[in-house]
């Protein structure tokens, strides 16, 4: 009777646990996807491998083109690193956004967003999802409604201030609220190298969210500005891009490590180091979803929030790294604004798939709405691509694409279709025809055919008026 007794304590004991595996199985393959939206600072359209790059590799990014879509006419939100991001975080293009230039603020940081801003962080823990950011902000010091943690993100580590972010030594990086000092690089010291602290981080925040729907948005500061990478990988590269070249910055004073640049006297080699160790950070992350058992519930996102630079020593015409396009970061011509998109989601999203469908960093967020059931309480810019990374439905296409850009005189851009103009110096020559290309037959935008087509160029004009709102704080010239 006892062995009886002992019998039925097992089959009641496994069974539970067995009952319990299977709905906890259930659950986790119906949780919505997680998502890892990664995002280089001023890497080219031209820096990867998968996009054309000749003088390095970048294997582990080029994972994403290879087991997901590579978009061909993808789009950052403008042409500098505030606004764009504020496009991202928003759903709004620069015509509409709170933020539309890199206004600085005192006494870090930059113009904050409004506490009135909905951002895709806001509208995915609305959903149930644990948000994240790691690396660079710059949409709102901590003291201001524009911080982080105040706009929907449970968790931060980074720099605030993207003309901190310059350097790749700081003596402090902000956890949340809360200033950390970096201990290794007070006195001059180069003990604690930015990015490596935040992947750290962001490593972590995975590995500790792994059992509930996730958001990780990495925007690392790679390869932007000062060229300083870690002794082990600029020995991988140096020697290797010559003739080289060098740069002479600031390496003391009152304004070391406060947004100059330090000299480098290897620039090529500096700049592959740190692409070298963006693409090693990227394939860690990837690594540890595979690890995790994520990879068939993750949709991992790659691209860079504008052109490639021309500062510190960087020498973009020498790795091409704006490919067939012109103009670098700052300007609105294709160099400036387009940049490289890679999307992977195991078993959704088909392997070695390529789309040219025109798109945008305001799409992002209605691309997440659709994909997790998320609600978006404001009315916005952007368009869902869901359908054209799912390769199913009807993919709706912009009436058109506006960028604008408030330094160096006041810049715009608009594309409709094949068609663009764009229109720079608007305080000196406000009455000047913009330029008119046709990418289709004109990718690097070297003929202005706007003498020939001036139906299209009035067209595109008119709507380029009527693609923006007035903003109180960044204005174009002649508006009061």
């Amino acid at each position: 009777m006892r062995y009886s007794f002992f019998l039925m304590f097992l089959l009641l004991v496994f069974g539970c646990t067995e009952k319990q595996t299977e709905n906890n199985e259930t659950s986790a393959e119906s949780r919505p996807p997680n998502i890892i939206y990664i995002l280089a600072d001023d890497l080219g359209y031209g820096d990867l491998s998968s996009y054309g790059q000749e003088k390095f590799n970048t294997p582990n990014i080029d994972r994403l083109a290879s087991g997901g879509m590579k978009f061909t006419d993808h789009y950052a939100g403008t042409t500098v690193c505030a606004p764009s991001r504020c496009a991202l975080m928003t759903g709004m293009h620069t015509g509409h956004s709170l933020i539309r230039g890199n206004k600085e603020w005192i006494p870090e940081g930059q113009w904050p967003m409004a506490d009135t801003a909905f951002t895709v962080a806001e509208m995915l823990k609305q959903s149930g999802y644990t948000t994240g950011a790691f690396g660079k902000w710059g949409l709102g010091f901590i003291e201001t409604p524009g911080n982080p943690n105040d706009q929907g993100f449970d968790k931060f580590f980074g720099y605030n201030c993207q003309r901190l972010a310059h350097n790749y030594y700081p003596d402090h990086l902000w956890d949340n609220k809360d200033k950390v000092l970096m201990e290794g690089n007070l006195d001059r010291g180069t003990g604690d190298y930015g990015p490596i602290r935040i992947h750290e981080k962001a490593i972590q925040f995975i590995r500790d969210n792994k059992d509930r729907p996730f958001f990780l948005y990495y925007p690392s500061v790679i390869p932007h500005a000062e060229l300083v990478a870690p002794t082990e990988y600029m020995a991988k590269f140096r020697g290797k891009f010559d003739p080289e070249t060098q740069y002479e910055g600031v390496d003391e004073g009152d304004n070391y490590r406060l947004g100059p640049y330090g000299s480098q006297s290897e620039c090529h080699a500096a700049f592959a180091a740190m692409v070298n160790l963006l693409d090693q950070q990227v394939g860690e992350v990837l690594d540890l979803v595979d690890e995790l058992g994520l990879s068939e519930n993750t949709l991992i996102m790659f691209t860079s929030d504008n052109g490639p630079h021309l500062e510190g020593g960087a020498d973009p015409d020498y790795f091409n790294s704006n490919g067939p396009y012109t103009g670098y970061k700052r300007d609105l011509y294709e160099g400036g604004i387009r940049v490289p998109m890679l999307a992977k989601w195991e078993g959704h999203i088909k392997p070695g798939s390529k789309t040219d469908l025109p798109s945008a960093f305001w799409d992002v967020m209605p691309t997440l709405a659709e994909l997790t059931g998320a609600k978006i309480d404001k009315q916005i810019d952007g368009i869902s691509f869901l359908p054209t990374l799912l390769g199913e439905g009807d993919q709706k296409k912009h009436e058109y694409l506006y960028w604008e850009f408030h330094e160096r005189g006041g810049r715009k851009a608009l594309r409709q279709g094949d068609w663009k103009i764009v229109k720079y110096d608007l305080e000196k020559h406000p009455d000047d025809t913009p330029q008119l290309f046709n990418l289709k037959d004109d990718p690097s935008e070297s003929n202005d055919v706007a003498a020939e087509y001036p139906e299209k160029l009035r067209e595109l004009t008119e709507l380029m008026q009527k693609a923006r709102v007035p903003n109180d704080v960044f204005k174009f010239p002649g508006e009061e």
